[in-house]
């Protein structure tokens, strides 16, 4: 088998990947000062002292907003490659897609709209175990 300047050229890139990866890891186990005590064992320790219990109740809808905006989030970002592919104009046709995407996304939101996704209850009731 011959090797190649080639196949050097992607060893070489292969391992400085590896050590660029790698580099920092071993760096911070090396260089990082060594603490013990104090407020590390606590949970989610961020140099500030906790208050209060860690498990606090908060209502799901925080996480129905957050699955909703992600959606649209996505779903707008598709219109930047569809700007940067449509940046000069080549008639009707792309207008008119364009035009069919939008409208889904506004049909989608007026359907949430409707099923009363984003409105805001006052108080969430859980059930009770038993």
């Amino acid at each position: 088998m011959v090797f190649t300047w080639l196949q050097a050229a992607i060893l070489l890139f292969f391992l400085g990947g590896i050590l660029f990866a790698a580099g920092p890891l071993i760096g911070s186990l090396l260089l990082a000062p060594k603490a013990k005590g104090g407020a590390l064992g606590e949970t989610y320790e961020c140099g500030v002292p906790t208050h209060g219990r860690s498990w606090v109740k908060f209502g799901i809808n925080y996480y129905f907003y957050a699955l909703i905006f992600l959606a649209f989030e996505v779903d707008i970002l598709y219109l930047f490659p569809v700007a940067a592919a449509y940046a000069s104009p080549q008639g009707l046709g792309t207008t008119i897609r364009l035009l069919v995407f939008l409208a889904v996304l506004a049909a989608a939101i007026v359907y949430f709209m409707r099923k009363g996704v984003f409105t805001w209850p006052r108080k969430i009731h859980i059930a009770p175990r038993p």
